[in-house]
């Protein structure tokens, strides 16, 4: 393998339950404003799930998640010297991670030099297939709609997703 993705989706759930000590529920997603949990993937170049994390809240940012779960799993292919392709959501996960350059406030992507242009089209269409993956695990975990989400019960939703990824492969 040239690379790996690393992506990340929110598996949506209708039943859940947490809240945290500001009266936020813990399984809302303020960006996808939909509840659910935050699942965290690293991916071949040609979009085959190599590796998929724990289940997270998802309120839970994609880069706190990448670097609860995502990070550690990488360290073999960052070791070899292998990039991670990511969004910009994963700007600072740290060394080995390849990510868009973000535009000036206020500016267009045009203000920026036409090689970091270049780059961030690269990165983006390259890593386009992980988006195919997070498609797929949406697909398959859609029994995952039906379960409840509360801390009592993450050992049983991470049992489920193992289950389930054992089918998919």
């Amino acid at each position: 393998m040239t690379h790996v993705i690393l992506d990340g989706t929110l598996i949506e759930s209708d039943r859940l339950t947490g809240v945290r000590e500001n009266g936020n529920d813990v399984w809302c997603s303020k960006k996808h404003k939909a509840f659910g949990g935050n699942v965290q993937f690293l991916s071949a170049p040609d979009g085959t799930p190599l590796w998929i994390s724990d289940v997270e809240p998802g309120s839970t940012p994609d880069i706190t998640a990448a670097r609860r779960h995502a990070l550690p799993a990488r360290y073999k292919a960052a070791a070899e010297g292998m990039p991670t392709l990511a969004d910009k959501g994963n700007t600072g996960a740290g060394i080995g991670i390849r990510v868009p350059v973000r535009c000036p406030k206020g500016q267009s992507e045009q203000a920026l030099p036409a090689d970091t242009r270049a780059t961030n089209a690269l990165i983006r269409n390259v890593r386009a297939v992980g988006e195919r993956t997070a498609a797929e695990l949406k697909q398959r975990w859609r029994t995952l709609q039906h379960v409840t989400l509360s801390p009592s019960r993450i050992g049983d939703i991470t049992r489920a997703a193992l289950v389930l990824n054992r089918h998919w492969k």
